[in-house]
């Protein structure tokens, strides 16, 4: 076993980086403490075979923005595990648990899920470590991928943003990247709004309907087919052509820089909704901005589940933790597009700037 720890720094952090490491169970991780001048750091726990240091270090700043500009008492940290997700149940449990007995004394940080991990795996690092959130509702957790807290908030910030661009959301058309648990719920929640799904994306293909896709069917269909491209209310599409597809909003909800500058120019939406952390390059967002197509920043829009997250582990309730993400996104979003506006700023130069001051402001009350 190897635990290596360096203080590095701007002047936000990160605060830690630890490459954790036991080679009797096959286990590489790597956790980011990025910023606790508001409280202990929340951040969830990603599983990929290709997760780096430079990615879990630039998710766990963008935590501690998103935890910043939600007001919650948290700071911002991630972990990477680098190991396939569909590794098998038996060699995840051992995976999962003994990461959490290694970060044990860690204490500055509190892990919950992400992609590739769930409500079960917090299950087990809380009865590891006591310490996670995200979990099933029968460890007293509030389940955030169950009720879809992170898709919820994309919806409330759809509402914001959607005027803004002269878009009203009854009859909108969507299109959702990454049709997995955050992105069915947008789905659903916009749905509830009058938006028609009208294509959709997984790791294995994309389908498309311009008439409209029901949302219940294809999530039933997904989890029976592993896919959603042999849907058989509509027609496969190339991936490669999913930035390009027409719709009026455009929802990424699966991994990092999926907008690039060579696929940017394909984009017909109005109005981008940022469901996954860090979805965008830095110069497709100014292209999207050049281009009369707002953006909202990641941990504006899809700050739901960490807010669900802070309520849980503050002993809140479900609906408290709904409430509590429709006030937060809501003031948050308008607070953002207001500071755009007024300050002639890209969107995600208005948040980072309205984060940044909140952590300075935190980091001040404590002793240099």
């Amino acid at each position: 076993m190897d635990i290596v720890i360096h203080d590095l720094g701007d002047e936000l952090g990160p605060a830690q980086i630890l490459l954790v490491r036991q080679p009797h169970v096959g286990l590489e991780a790597i956790v980011v403490v990025d910023n606790v001048a508001c409280g202990p750091a929340i951040g969830g726990i990603r599983m990929a075979p290709d997760v780096t240091i430079e990615e879990v270090a630039r998710l766990a700043r963008a935590m501690t923005f998103k935890n910043a500009a939600a007001g919650l008492p948290h700071g911002g940290g991630k972990a990477g595990i680098i190991a396939n997700p569909d590794c098998g149940y038996a060699q995840k449990e051992t995976l999962i648990r003994t990461f959490a007995r290694l970060i044990r004394e860690l204490t500055a940080y509190i892990p919950g899920p992400d992609m590739g991990t769930n409500e079960v795996c917090m299950a087990w690092i809380k009865d590891e470590i006591n310490r996670a959130v995200g979990l099933p509702r029968v460890v007293g957790g509030i389940p955030l991928d169950e009720i879809g807290a992170t898709g919820f908030g994309l919806a409330v910030a759809a509402e914001v943003a959607a005027p803004e661009v002269g878009l009203a959301l009854q009859g909108a058309r969507l299109a959702v990247q990454g049709f997995g648990a955050v992105g069915q719920h947008a789905a659903r929640f916009l749905a509830e709004r009058g938006v028609t799904l009208v294509a959709a994306a997984d790791s294995r293909g994309a389908v498309y309907n311009p008439h409209g896709l029901a949302v219940e069917a294809l999530i039933a269909h997904k989890q029976q087919a592993a896919s959603v491209q042999t849907f058989p209310d509509g027609q496969p599409l190339d991936g490669d052509h999913f930035v390009g597809v027409e719709c009026d909003i455009w929802l990424p909800a699966a991994r990092p820089d999926v907008l690039t500058t060579e696929n940017v120019g394909q984009m017909q939406a109005k109005l981008v909704l940022q469901g996954a952390n860090i979805p965008a390059t830095e110069a497709a967002e100014r292209w999207m901005h050049a281009h009369g197509i707002l953006s909202i920043p990641d941990f504006i829009a899809n700050a739901g589940g960490v807010i669900c997250a802070a309520v849980e582990y503050h002993d809140g309730t479900q609906s408290q933790a709904f409430a509590t993400i429709a006030e937060k996104i809501r003031a948050n979003t308008a607070e953002m597009l207001a500071h755009m506006k007024q300050q002639q700023v890209l969107p995600r130069e208005a948040a980072v700037q309205m984060a940044r001051r909140r952590v300075e402001e935190a980091m001040a009350y404590h002793r240099p």
